[in-house]
C-alpha cells in the first residue's frame, strides 16, 4: 500500500487501463456483465409472475450463486493446469448458447418456473468456471504495484453494468417484453469473445514443469488453504459479511414489488442505484485506502451495508429506497474489494486459480444459503422482518469478526527460486515415490526456543507447497543435531515445490541460518531398489 503516499489516488486508480489487454478485457467483460445483469433482472422479474412466492423469488438468487459454490474448486484448479484463455474462450462460447436457448424458449412463452431455474443454474455454472481463471490472469495483465487498482477497476465493471443492465433490462421488458433482456444477454457474449480471440494469452515461463493433473491439483488447492493463515481470515469475514449482506439481493424483486407497490421498471431503479452507489465507491477507495485501515473499511461496510437494510425494511417512498440501495452498492464494493485483495495477497502464483476459488465458494455459498434461509423467513415473517434480522445479524457479525484481522501484503509470496537445483535423477525414476527430504541442524541449548518458533512458521510452508508426514526429531547418537523430515508425493512434485518457494520462506530460512551460524545439511533419499544392478562381465 506505499504506492498510495506516493502517488496521486485519483491517477493510481484508472492506472491498469494503461495496459492494452487490460483494458480490451475489462471493456468486454462489463459489456458481457451488462447482459447478464438483464439477464438477472429479466430471470427475477419472471418469477414474479410465473410462481410470485418469495421462496421461489428467492431461488433465482440461490441457482445463481449455487453453482459457484458447488464447481469453483474443481474450476480453479482446471485454471491453474490449463490455457486459461482457451478455458475461458470455451465457457463463453457454452455459455452463449446456453443463453441463446433461453431467450428462444421465453420468446416462444414456453418458459416454466423449474426450467426458469435450470437455465439460471447452467448459466451459474459457466460462471463458475469463468470467475476463478479470470481473477488468476488479472496479475498478469497489469504491473504488481498496480494491482489493487486492477481489482477495484474490476468491482466498477461489475457495478457499471450493475448500473446500466438493470436500468436497461427495465426498460426491454416494458417497451419490448420480457423476452427482450435474455436477447440482449445472448448477443453480450459476441464482445467477450471477440476480446479473447484477440489477446494472445499468458506468457508461459521457460522449462516449466508438466502441468498437474486435476485431482492432484484440487488437493493441493486445499491443502494449501488449511496452511494459509491469510486465506483463511479471508474466507472467514467474507463469510460473516455475506450471509447476511446476501439477504437484500435477495428481497430487492419483492421490496420493489410488494413494499413499495411498484413494476419491474422500479426493481430496475433500484438496482441501478446499487450498481451507481458501487462505481461512486470503488472511484473512492484509493482515497478511502489511503487514509483508512483495511479493517476499518471492511468494519465501515458491514455497518453501512446493515443501516441500507434496516432502511429498505422500512421504507415508505421510491426514494428513499433508492438511497437505501446506493449506499448498500458502496458499502458492498467497500467490502468485496477489500476482501479480494487481501486473497489475492494471500496466494502465490502456482495456487491463485484454486486460492481463489475457495474464496469465491465460500463467497457464493454464503450468498446462495443466505438466499434461502432469507427468503424462508420473509415467507413467513414477511419481506421487512428479514432485512430488519439480517441488518442486526450483520452489525453483530461485523464487529465481532474485527478480531479476525486481515493483514494483505504483509508475506512476499513472490518465486524466491533460491533453493539450489536438486541432485540429478534418471528419468526412469522420475515418478517414483515417496521423496523423503531430510535437514540436518546445528542447534545449541540456548538458541532452541527461537528455533522452535521459527520451524513451527517453516514446517507450515512445507506442508503447504506439497510436503506431509513432516516431523521434527533428534537422534541420541547425535545429541545437538536436530533433523527436519518430510515426505514429498514423487519427485516431480519436489521440483514443484522448489518452483513454489517464496520469499517469505527465504526469509525464515535466512532468519534460522542467522540463528545458528549455519546452513542445514540437505539430503534427498528415493525409495531404495532392492535389486542390485548386474554389472558387466
Amino acid at each position: 500500500m506505499t504506492a498510495a503516499a506516493t502517488v496521486d489516488p485519483a491517477a493510481s486508480a484508472f492506472a491498469p487501463f494503461a495496459s492494452r489487454p487490460f483494458a480490451m478485457l475489462w471493456g468486454a467483460t462489463v459489456l458481457s456483465q451488462t447482459g447478464t445483469w438483464m439477464n438477472d433482472v429479466g430471470a427475477g422479474w419472471l418469477m414474479t409472475t410465473l410462481a410470485p412466492s418469495p421462496a421461489m423469488v428467492a431461488l433465482v438468487q440461490a441457482a445463481t450463486t449455487l453453482p459457484v459454490f458447488l464447481f469453483a474448486l474443481p474450476a480453479g484448479a482446471l485454471a491453474d493446469v490449463v490455457d486459461r484463455r482457451r478455458l475461458l474462450l470455451v465457457v463463453n462460447a457454452l455459455m452463449a448458447l446456453t443463453a441463446t436457448a433461453l431467450a428462444a424458449i421465453v420468446a416462444a412463452g414456453a418458459m416454466t418456473a423449474p426450467l426458469l431455474l435450470l437455465f439460471t443454474f447452467l448459466l451459474g455454472t459457466g460462471a463458475a468456471f469463468i470467475a476463478p481463471a479470470w481473477q488468476a490472469v488479472v496479475p498478469g495483465l497489469v504491473p504488481r504495484e498496480q494491482l489493487t487498482a486492477a481489482v477495484s477497476l474490476n468491482g466498477v465493471g461489475v457495478n457499471v453494468s450493475r448500473a446500466i443492465g438493470p436500468a436497461v433490462a427495465g426498460l426491454l421488458i416494458v417497451a419490448l417484453g420480457l423476452a427482450a433482456p435474455f436477447v440482449a444477454n445472448a448477443f453480450s457474449f459476441v464482445g467477450v469473445l471477440l476480446a479473447l480471440w484477440w489477446w494472445r494469452g499468458e506468457k508461459q515461463a521457460e522449462g516449466a514443469l508438466p502441468p498437474e493433473h486435476v485431482l492432484p491439483a484440487m488437493v493441493a488447492g486445499l491443502r494449501f488453504a488449511r496452511r494459509s493463515p491469510g486465506l483463511r481470515r479471508v474466507i472467514l469475514r467474507a463469510v460473516a459479511f455475506f450471509l447476511f449482506a446476501s439477504c437484500y439481493w435477495a428481497m430487492l424483486p419483492l421490496v420493489a414489488r410488494d413494499v413499495l407497490g411498484g413494476g419491474s421498471g422500479l426493481y430496475g431503479v433500484l438496482l441501478g442505484c446499487v450498481g451507481a452507489g458501487a462505481v461512486g465507491g470503488a472511484l473512492l477507495l484509493p482515497r478511502l485506502r489511503a487514509r483508512i485501515e483495511i479493517n476499518r473499511l471492511v468494519l465501515l461496510g458491514g455497518l453501512g451495508t446493515a443501516l441500507a437494510m434496516g432502511v429498505l425494511a422500512v421504507a415508505a417512498s421510491p426514494v428513499a429506497a433508492a438511497a437505501a440501495a446506493a449506499l448498500a452498492g458502496a458499502s458492498w464494493i467497500a467490502c468485496l474489494s477489500s476482501f479480494q485483495v487481501a486473497a489475492q495477497s494471500a496466494l502465490p502464483n502456482w495456487v491463485r486459480a484454486r486460492g481463489l476459488s475457495l474464496f469465491l465458494t465460500a463467497f457464493f455459498g454464503a450468498m446462495a444459503g443466505g438466499a434461502l434461509v432469507w427468503g424462508l423467513i420473509a415467507e413467513r415473517a414477511g419481506v421487512p422482518a428479514a432485512l430488519m434480522t439480517a441488518a442486526v445479524g450483520l452489525c453483530i457479525a461485523a464487529i465481532l469478526s474485527l478480531r479476525v484481522r486481515l493483514a494483505p501484503g504483509a508475506e512476499d509470496l513472490s518465486p524466491s527460486l533460491h533453493w539450489p537445483a536438486p541432485p540429478h535423477v534418471p528419468p526412469e525414476r522420475g515418478d517414483v515415490g515417496p521423496v523423503m527430504v531430510t535437514l540436518d541442524y546445528a542447534v545449541p541449548d540456548a538458541a532452541r526456543p527461537a528455533f522452535a518458533a521459527l520451524i513451527a512458521r517453516l514446517r507450515d510452508s512445507r506442508l503447504r507447497d506439497g510436503g506431509y508426514a513432516w516431523r521434527l526429531t533428534e537422534a541420541l547418537e547425535r545429541p545437538g543435531v536436530l533433523t527436519e523430515s518430510f515426505l514429498v508425493a514423487s519427485w516431480l512434485e519436489h521440483q514443484r515445490q522448489h518452483a513454489r518457494v517464496t520469499g517469505e520462506e527465504r526469509r525464515l530460512q535466512d532468519a534460522i541460518a542467522a540463528l545458528l551460524g549455519t546452513r542445514p545439511e540437505v539430503r534427498h533419499h528415493l525409495p531404495a531398489n532392492p535389486v542390485a544392478k548386474e554389472t558387466a562381465p
